[in-house]
């Protein structure tokens, strides 16, 4: 197995910088997802690693050799690409062995390979088809398992799951999951979708404009974010950001929204803000965190404050409570036998005790 260096990666198509000088270290057998939005640079990122595209400059270490100058072919990888790329007039069993054919491996290891991965990805039943007879997610399956029978080092996804509808998407992150365990291989796998990047991460390379805004297991990632960008990116629905300025009273710390409201900022996170009173900052609070005044929570330092509803969305387990404070919309995430309607006031307490801190200006994490 290997694991994967970049240093002071850049790539440029023409005058534009599209990778900004990344460094990073994936380990051997890490699971570790890249993801941002549109145009991040995350799937460039991947291509450079996989070899489909040419260093602008730096290096890339696929375990301890230097790959810069290897063809793809060479590198001891299998890519899974989002369109799946099957051969439509082939069946799943001659896509599979395509490239143990051109490589020209022995006929009993390649149906030897064949049946060893139909099992494991549950697709023995359809060798004999083509890829028009078979659902999206099957199609990927034999995508993964043709990227399976090289037995590469390095498994390289790039937005695998994006053609899917949201039961396969679930369905196909569990079974990559599943993979990753069974197999214990490197994976470097990129989407868009932060849920698909919390699930299936050890690690999570945050990406913006060419680079890595934060790197870090998810845990860290969704309570410890690096930034506001992190911040807002990483959680379904976001985090939500309430601008306000410090103001203190003695040893204790508050942020005013100028609405009226005044959040009291905890003891330990009051003890490392240095920032004199008046100093603008943001307020995050996952909403999660905001919920109906009275629900029963075991040691929540809590602040109760009260807003008219402005719009309700239910979920099913949960019900989204949208409302307003100093012109900034919130959402809070309740219990639905505790919704109101639209235009009542609604009692909210906040755990304070979870809430984040950022410098307004530079957008860190105070």
């Amino acid at each position: 197995m290997s694991g994967i260096r970049l240093e002071k990666v850049f790539k440029r198509f023409g005058s534009t910088e599209v990778i900004k000088g990344i460094d990073l270290e994936i380990m051997d057998g890490e699971f570790v997802v890249l993801v941002g939005p549109s145009g991040c640079g995350k799937s460039t990122l991947l291509n450079l690693v996989a070899g489909l595209e040419t260093l602008s400059g730096g290096n890339i270490r696929i375990g301890e050799k230097i790959v810069n100058d290897i063809p793809p072919k060479d590198r001891d990888i299998a890519m899974v690409f989002q369109s799946y790329a099957l051969y439509p007039t082939k069946s799943v069993r001659d896509n599979i062995t395509f490239g143990m054919v051109t490589r020209r491996v022995p006929r009993a290891e390649q149906e030897a390979a064949v049946a060893e991965v139909s099992a494991l990805l549950h697709i023995d039943a359809l060798l004999e088809r083509k890829p028009g007879q078979l659902s999206g997610g099957q199609r990927q399956r034999v995508a993964m398992g043709r990227a399976l029978v090289r037995k590469p080092d390095v498994f390289l996804f790039d937005e695998p799951l994006s053609n899917l509808d949201a039961k396969l998407r679930i369905e196909m992150r569990t079974e990559i999951k599943k993979l990753h365990q069974r197999l214990g291989k490197t994976i470097v796998y990129v989407t868009h979708d932060q849920i698909e990047a919390m699930t299936l991460a050890t690690r999570i390379a945050v990406m913006d404009n060419g680079h890595i805004r934060q790197f870090a297991d998810p845990d860290t990632i969704y309570e410890h974010p690096v930034d506001l960008f992190v911040a807002g990116f990483m959680g379904s629905p976001p985090m939500n950001m309430l601008p306000g300025r410090l103001v203190r009273d003695g040893p204790a710390l508050a942020v005013d929204t100028g609405d009226g409201i005044v959040f009291p900022v905890p003891a330990e996170l009051a003890s490392r803000i240095k920032e004199p009173a008046g100093h603008e900052v943001v307020l995050g609070l996952r909403p999660e965190t905001i919920f109906a005044a009275g629900t029963e929570l075991p040691g929540a330092d809590r602040f109760l404050f009260e807003r008219p509803v402005d719009v309700v969305e239910p979920t099913g387990p949960d019900t989204m409570i949208v409302f307003n404070v100093s012109g900034t919309d919130m959402i809070a995430r309740v219990r639905p036998q505790d919704a109101a309607a639209p235009g009542a006031a609604f009692r909210f307490e906040v755990e304070m005790n979870k809430a984040k801190l950022f410098d307004r200006k530079t957008g860190m994490r105070l």
